[in-house]
């Protein structure tokens, strides 16, 4: 999150239209960029162009009748279970206002009556809010609908009570599964949460003391046991052990770790002990970015809920011109005004609550986000999984994302030019100009010029050339390194091999581009990219390969895969373009790629997809982030993706189809008051249940398991 973003809480949001008054007051406060408010989560996902204080942001919304909370944890057990009592208290009262028990009138009245100002009070209040802030909400349309079936039965000496209480009974009941089942839709959440250690055992000398989390510094050592989890992200500086990272990357497999390589915090410690230095403190570990960026992804808003929230707009007042219609015609029809006019019209307010439609959309995407951790894939961006399924073309990087990302030197061929050098002087000259590069080239050059002994001394006046190589000062002369981008063909008398199945690194002197050495390298492709691009092609995904590697590494690479559409040589900036002009033919693209020359392609893409083993700012960029370095995952996403979109089509059509069924029979008097509360509580309850279906969806058959 950066540094003008904040999620916060927002108490007494019942329905859709709730949500649009919270971001318009939301939007009113100065210096506010965005706000997306999650109906299902009860949270507000706010941008600002500047730091805006919480009492600020506070006082525009207890302005219209809303409790913020920024900092105090709200328990959901609780209120779930505030809620059950409530419903049971409610019950309890109503069933005696049933016929059968023929209870006298007065007796009925004030048992109506407790339940009309006890358990119906928080509607009025609500109700009255929401006339101070100028809109139409769910309390409203409960408030004078149970107000005119309560006042009705006094009027016309009719035992009506049943239709009053009643319905307060079954909108509490649907409140309360509602809660329920929003309580089941964060389950993963919080299981990612209870994964994080309380406390680490933090040795210092030759002593160790357990400490909170919460006060270990980065670069602190810790010992992890066997059968411990690990506290935090960092690297192992003794031991080898085991662990299990299902939790992260979805892999029931253990993975072997030794000193030197890295470890997740939240991770299962099998085997033997190992001692670690911290890397990422609390908060900043990659479980808690995982954390925080599902809440927040979860906060913002795809475009067919802003659709959804301009109809729920106007659907109050639709609403009670209809119930003031259908009173009307009955009035007109019989000649005076009836009883039946009056049930006609609380019928129609009582069952056209929004609460349906504003749950359509959020409740899907929170168990889609969910179902997403689990399986190793972190959404950044709910407009990425919203646009997942409709992928028609996938761009891919090579290194990293189909080969392994660790090429080998497998030789340094010395050109006839170069008569002052031999192998050895010109792998120590390419080795100082990459000290200090993470770039997978650079990496297996360094290795190399370790095993072979060679002492290596820093080139001065380094500088990259983006998606070419770099230049430095070794010795008072100036070198560069890199593709065959460094060489101007037409000033090499020797041939230079720019078409090898192997990626080739050549060495020139800077100011006259004279070759001096040529370096070869091998990468092996994933053991996983067949099988990737197989599925990817059946499931009606055109891949298309860029690459900023020479065309004949390329060209190998993608005949070795099927892949017909192949571009070396791309740089950063060309990627870009070449995705722009998909998108310019009407195709969707998405980018997979993990490198930090793919962000320019990452941000064009209608949805970027990184690994979590790539940089930074792939991940930033990207709308999806994989964890781990499975391509395989990306199908998993777009899967997901197809899914939940699915999800939301059903909750949308099945919440808009109620309404238009329904309200009709409500003014026509095929409903009665109570079975027009009951259908309301069930039309909410159903779609967070349609909903939860997702969460029991498997991606892809693993381990033996099938695909549903």
């Amino acid at each position: 999150m950066s540094a003008y973003e904040k999620t916060f809480l927002v108490q007494g949001m019942t329905c859709a239209s709730c949500t649009g008054a919270v971001e318009k007051a939301i939007l009113s406060v100065p210096g506010v960029e965005e706000a997306s408010v999650n109906l299902a989560t009860a949270k507000v996902h706010v941008k600002m162009r500047t730091p805006i204080a919480d009492p600020v942001l506070g006082e525009a919304l207890t302005r219209i009748g809303y409790v913020p909370v920024f900092h105090a944890v709200i328990d959901p057990s609780r209120e779930e279970r505030e809620a059950r009592i409530q419903v049971l208290w409610s019950a309890f009262l109503t069933i005696p206002l049933i016929h059968f028990f023929h209870l006298p009138f007065f007796v009925q009245g004030i048992l109506a009556l407790i339940v009309q100002v006890r358990f119906g009070g928080p509607f009025y209040v609500g109700a009255l809010q929401g006339l101070r802030r100028r809109t139409g909400n769910m309390d409203l349309l409960i408030a004078v609908g149970t107000s005119a079936a309560f006042v009705l039965s006094f009027l016309s000496l009719h035992a009506y009570f049943e239709s009053a209480a009643g319905i307060i009974t079954l909108v509490k009941l649907g409140k309360w599964l509602e809660l329920r089942a929003k309580h089941q839709t964060a389950s993963n959440l919080r299981a990612l949460e209870d994964l994080r250690p309380v406390t680490a055992r933090v040795v210092f000398g030759t002593q160790e003391f357990e400490m909170p989390v919460s006060g270990v510094k980065a670069k602190d050592l810790v010992r992890v046991l066997p059968g411990e989890r690990v506290p935090l992200d960092g690297v192992i500086l003794e031991g080898k052990s085991e662990l299990d990272e299902s939790f992260l990357t979805g892999e029931s497999a253990l993975c072997f770790r030794g000193e030197g390589d890295r470890v997740l915090g939240g991770s299962i410690n099998t085997a033997g002990a190992l001692l670690v230095r911290v890397s990422a403190v609390a908060g900043e570990s990659v479980l808690s970015q995982v954390i925080r960026l599902i809440e927040e992804a979860s906060a913002k808003k795809p475009p067919i809920q802003r659709l959804v929230d301009r109809v729920s707009g106007v659907f109050v007042p639709v609403v009670f011109a209809i119930a003031l219609g259908a009173f009307a015609w009955q009035v007109f029809d019989a000649g005076a005004v009836t009883e039946e006019s009056w049930i006609r019209a609380i019928a129609v307010l009582v069952i056209a609550c929004p609460c349906a439609l504003g749950l359509a959309t959020p409740t899907a995407l929170m168990v889609g986000t969910g179902l997403s951790a689990k399986w190793g894939i972190l959404i950044r961006d709910p407009e990425a999984l919203e646009r997942g399924d409709r992928l028609s073309v996938l761009a891919l990087d090579k290194t990293g994302t189909l080969t392994e990302g660790k090429p080998v030197l497998v030789s340094v061929q010395v050109h006839e030019s170069a008569e002052s050098h031999d192998s050895r002087e010109a792998l120590k000259i390419a080795a100082a100009l990459q000290t200090g590069s993470e770039h997978p080239l650079a990496s297996a050059i360094l290795r190399y010029a370790k095993e072979q002994g060679i002492l290596i001394e820093p080139a001065k006046s380094t500088h990259a050339i983006p998606g070419i190589g770099i230049r430095g000062v070794v010795n008072g002369v100036e070198y560069a390194l890199g593709s065959a981008r460094v060489l101007k063909p037409e000033s090499i008398k020797e041939p230079v091999n720019t078409h090898s199945a192997r990626t080739l690194s050549y060495l020139i002197i800077h100011s006259d581009r004279r070759v001096l050495a040529e370096f070869r390298f091998e990468d092996q492709i994933k053991p996983e990219a067949r099988e990737f691009l197989h599925e990817l092609k059946r499931s009606g995904i055109r891949p298309v390969l860029l690459s900023g590697d020479q065309d004949g590494v390329v060209k190998g690479v993608a005949e070795s895969l099927g892949i017909e559409d192949f571009r070396g040589g791309v740089l950063p900036d060309e990627k870009a373009a070449v995705l722009s002009e998909l998108k310019r033919r009407g195709e969707v693209v998405g980018m997979l790629g993990d490198g930090i020359n793919d962000g320019p392609a990452l941000a064009v893409a209608d949805v970027g997809i990184t690994f979590s083993t790539g940089t930074d700012l792939a991940m930033q960029t990207a709308g999806i982030t994989l964890m781990g370095g499975d391509p395989l995952r990306a199908l998993d996403a777009i899967r997901i993706s197809s899914k939940t979109r699915a999800k939301i089509r059903q909750n949308l059509v099945w919440a808009f189809l109620y309404n238009v069924i329904c309200i009709p029979l409500a003014a026509s008097g095929k409903l009665s008051p109570v079975m027009a509360g009951a259908a309301m509580a069930f039309s909410s309850v159903s779609v967070v249940a349609n909903s939860l279906l997702l969460g029991r969806y498997h991606p892809r058959a693993r381990s033996g398991q099938k695909v549903s």
